[in-house]
Order: structure tokens, then C-alpha cells, then sequence
């Protein structure tokens, strides 16, 4: 069986990738990735732990379980002694640190990726390695959260926490959280605080948008309540009806922020995933078939797309980049659609702590 015929069951989608496509995209990350395991933007671009993990995430679901492992065990290695990750390292050299603030959501996104490499492999030794970093990145997480349940963006340089906080971050760090206690429960080391601040946090962006920064401009702030599993049902439906004619571009994909002409490859799959969590697979495909404008010859994906401009130039391409994790985004959503199990599991719900809600929340 050639490679293509391996991942043509859950990798091919109608007007998104056909078998040999997705086997390009794939060996598009692998080409990436360095031989210690790091996955940065692009080779000699920097590396920053949330999208590295998305990247990673996305070599999983095409079955590259070795280059997946590989890459968190580059986060092991390099995780600071108190949990947490820097926000960009140069090329994914770890002595090469050109942001040393340390992102809330970045750091929590570890959990996300190893239940994901968890579910995809069963590999049991893998996640008795990787429980004490979990462990590590989720305690340095909480120790930002605030008494309304949401979650600081950050620690500086040197260590002032920023207590401001992010909805797109938290609502990540939402996903993170449930997949951290799932880990948890996976080792029988049950976590109760874990459960009282997943609560919270969840509690805080349903129903307390006061409780962070206006972002409301951008397609993340949008969506990324769905994404991250803190608003379902009817409220998803709504708050995704809501804003659709804001940030969809029919033919084009999403916006990455209003009013500017500019689509972006990652949002767009990302809200895709979304779409699809919330039972809309149709409106998901047909994100995901507007996209591929952004398709590069080599199986990568350009960031973004200008689509308006004075003349027909100024229409193009930008930035001119083809980054791991806008084709590790594309390949997840692609598998989430194409029933592909772990990924549906991570970002569907199942196997994930519910019924976190507290029971009185001010």
C-alpha cells in the first residue's frame, strides 16, 4: 500500500485534497520539521509552542506518529523549570529565545497534543512520559487565572504576570483543560482543582464577555468559544450566525479581523472545525473548498489572501509565507470531517470531561 492509499480514508474531502494532495501537505510539514523534533513557521522562521503543537497534531492524523512524538519530545526537553514555554524561539533553536514572555494558551496547549497523540497511538509509555510536563504547563497556567475564571494572557520577561485576558487564549486553555483532566483520568490521578478551574474559566466565557480584552474585531474572538468547547447548542448556533456575515467571505474563506480584505487559511479551517463541532459539516466542506485559492504548489498553504485593493495588483497573496500550522490546521479539519478518530475526540468532545459548571457562579 503507497503512502496515499494509507490516509486516503479520513485525508480526502471533495474539492479539498485528494490522496495525493494530503501526501504532499503532509511531506510539506515533515520538510519543516528539524531533526530534533522542533516544528517552526517555516525553516528560518520562529517556532512558538501553540502552533508547533498544531503542526504536530496534524502529523498524527496523516499517521506520522514518530515525527509527531518527536516533536513533543522537543517541548519535554525544553520546558522551563516552572512549566512553562517561551513565546518564540528562532528557527525552533532552543538557545535562540527571541520572545521570553511565556503565553498562557501557549503552555496549555501541551495537554491538547499529547491526549491527541494518546488517542491516536495507545501508546501508554508516552503518556506516562509526558504526564509530569502536562502537569507542570497546566499548574503554571492556572497560577494566572483570575477570581472571575478567566485566564491572564501571560507572564513577562521577567515574571510580572499580565492578569489581562485574552477570549480566543482562554477559550483555548478551555479545550486544554479538558484535556488535561481526560490525561488525568487516563492515569487515575484524579485532579478536583483542575475541574474547579475548568469550570470557571467556562463559566467566564459564556457568560462574562466584560471579563476580557475587546477583540471582538477579530474572527478568533468569533468562533473560538465554539472551537474550544465552552459554548454549545443554541448559544453557539447563535453567537455563529451572528457574526458570519461579519467575518465569512463567500468564495474566499474568513477574515482574520474587520473591515480588512484579508482571508486567512487558519481561521477559515479553524472555524471550519467549529462548524463541524456543531453538527454543520456541510458549511464546514464548504469553507474548506473556498480555501484552496491558497493552495501552493507544493501541497503548503499561503497565510492569507488581500482581496480588495485600488488596482487588480494590489490584490495578492500576503503575507508570502507558507506556515506548518495554516496546512496543519487544513489537514485537522479535513480529518475531523473525515471521521478520523482522535482528532474527532479532541476537538468533538468525546472522552473529555463534562458537567463542569460550578454550581453558583457570580
Amino acid at each position: 500500500m503507497t503512502y496515499p492509499e494509507r490516509i486516503a480514508e479520513h485525508l480526502v474531502l471533495p474539492g479539498v485534497l485528494t490522496a495525493e494532495q494530503a501526501a504532499e501537505t503532509v511531506a510539506g510539514i515533515l520538510a519543516v520539521q528539524r531533526e530534533d523534533g522542533a516544528l517552526p513557521w517555516f525553516r528560518g522562521h520562529h517556532l512558538d509552542p501553540w502552533d508547533h503543537i498544531e503542526a504536530a497534531m496534524a502529523l498524527d492524523a496523516a499517521g506520522e506518529h514518530t515525527a509527531a512524538a518527536r516533536a513533543y519530545e522537543w517541548l519535554a526537553r525544553h520546558q522551563n523549570s516552572d512549566g512553562s514555554w517561551y513565546a518564540a524561539y528562532h528557527d525552533g533553536e532552543p538557545d535562540q529565545v527571541t520572545d521570553r514572555s511565556r503565553e498562557s494558551n501557549f503552555v496549555a496547549y501541551i495537554a491538547v497534543g499529547v491526549w491527541h497523540h494518546h488517542l491516536s497511538t495507545g501508546d501508554d509509555a508516552f503518556l506516562d512520559r509526558m504526564w509530569p510536563v502536562v502537569y507542570a504547563a497546566v499548574e503554571f497556567v492556572l497560577g494566572l487565572q483570575q477570581p472571575g475564571g478567566q485566564i491572564g494572557w501571560k507572564r513577562e520577561a521577567d515574571g510580572t504576570p499580565v492578569n489581562d485576558a485574552l477570549l480566543t487564549g482562554s477559550s483555548s486553555i478551555h479545550q486544554a483543560l479538558r484535556c488535561a483532566l481526560a490525561i488525568a483520568e487516563a492515569r487515575e490521578e484524579p485532579q478536583p482543582d483542575w475541574e474547579l478551574a475548568a469550570g470557571a474559566l467556562g463559566h467566564a466565557v459564556r457568560n462574562h464577555p466584560e471579563r476580557f480584552l475587546d477583540k471582538s474585531r477579530y474572527s478568533m474572538d468569533w468562533y473560538y468559544p465554539v472551537l474550544g468547547g465552552a459554548v454549545t447548542g443554541a448559544q453557539a448556533q447563535a453567537r455563529i450566525d451572528a457574526g458570519w456575515d461579519a467575518f465569512v467571505v463567500p468564495g474566499l474563506g474568513v477574515r482574520c479581523v474587520v473591515p480588512n480584505p484579508w482571508v486567512t487559511g487558519g481561521e477559515s479551517c479553524e472555524l471550519a472545525l467549529a462548524l463541524w463541532m456543531m453538527g454543520e459539516s456541510d458549511r464546514a466542506l464548504t469553507i474548506l473548498q473556498d480555501i484552496q485559492h491558497l493552495r501552493a504548489e507544493n501541497g503548503m498553504y499561503w497565510t492569507g489572501y488581500v482581496f480588495e485593493g485600488e488596482t487588480e495588483s494590489d490584490k495578492a497573496v500576503w503575507p508570502e509565507e507558507q506556515t506548518s500550522w495554516t496546512a496543519g490546521s487544513l489537514l485537522l479539519a479535513v480529518a475531523a470531517l473525515g471521521g478520523e478518530e482522535a482528532t474527532g475526540a479532541v476537538f468533538g468532545g468525546e472522552r473529555l470531561p463534562r458537567g463542569l459548571e460550578p454550581d453558583c457562579c457570580p
